[in-house]
């Protein structure tokens, strides 16, 4: 089968929207997925909502590759920061022809957490955008149960939520739960593999995250087995590799990443890493 795949930002997070494109078009992505707003103080952020200059050339340069953007991130709605804050976001992710927003609701306030994701629904609707609900587990929205709660209470036509395969398992949420809830609520799927062991502090779970997961086949998680619980999608590629990118390049990790999912995904990955190895 033939899976369509995006370029996370967060692979190659350091790498400009523009360099993104050109590499992304190289190693065989459908699409890319862009970082539009700081998620730690001191990371860059290219805020292209905020610049029309650069918004202008990757347009273009989008148009020249044939690359389409799949989603925008990410809308973090702590206790202080409400929906239509990001409204210039979801306007930059329509004009860049974007399907989907990345949402996290890190609030331990669950009426107002709801009340909030369910509001930037309706932001993102006029924009035929869909919003989906990212869950990591060290935040207060730390689990499946949590985010489908959410989801089933704003009852919109475009609220999903976000299976991050790292997230799904350092929660150890079941894949036989994943496979009851509503196909139409999954859109698409971030992926990367990690190794087995569960950090058991929120700093170890967070570095593993932002700074050293795996490709696929290379760690110990049962990816093919939570993929297989949903529906088919496209696979946002979100393997930050910190150590691997003192020595190696983004466009190479970027392929390293690509011909790792479609070698484990098609069965092939022993084959593949006999190949990388040569």
């Amino acid at each position: 089968m033939a899976h369509q795949f995006s370029l996370a930002h967060l692979s190659v997070l350091t790498t400009s929207p523009l360099e993104m494109v050109e590499i992304a078009a190289k190693t065989g992505y459908d699409f890319v997925s862009f970082r539009l707003t700081a998620v730690t103080a001191t990371e860059h952020v290219f805020a292209l909502q905020n610049d029309r200059a650069m918004m202008n050339e990757v347009k273009a340069r989008l148009a020249a590759t044939g690359v389409r953007v799949l989603d925008i991130e990410l809308c973090r709605m702590p206790a202080e920061i409400e929906p239509e804050t990001y409204v210039s976001v979801l306007e930059a992710a329509a004009e860049l022809g974007a399907r989907h927003i990345l949402a996290q609701l890190p609030d331990a306030n669950r009426e107002r957490a709801t009340d909030r994701f369910g509001r930037l629904c309706d932001l993102a609707a006029p924009y035929k955008l869909t919003v989906d609900l990212e869950y990591p587990s060290w935040t207060e929205t730390p689990n499946l149960a949590a985010a489908a709660a959410v989801v089933r209470a704003v009852n919109r036509p475009n609220a999903g939520i976000l299976i991050d395969t790292l997230h799904f398992d350092r929660a150890r949420d079941s894949v036989e739960e994943l496979r009851k809830l509503p196909p139409e609520w999954f859109h698409f799927a971030q992926v990367c593999d990690a190794p087995a062991e569960i950090p058991t502090t929120v700093e170890g779970l967070i570095h593993t995250a932002r700074s050293e997961r795996n490709f696929l086949g290379e760690g110990g998680i049962d990816v093919r087995r939570i993929l297989d619980a949903m529906p088919e999608m496209p696979y946002s590629l979100e393997i930050p590799t910190d150590t691997l990118a003192l020595t190696v390049s983004a466009e190479e990790r970027a392929r390293r990443s690509i011909r790792a999912a479609e070698a484990y995904l098609n069965g092939l990955h022993g084959e593949y890493l006999h190949r990388s190895a040569a």
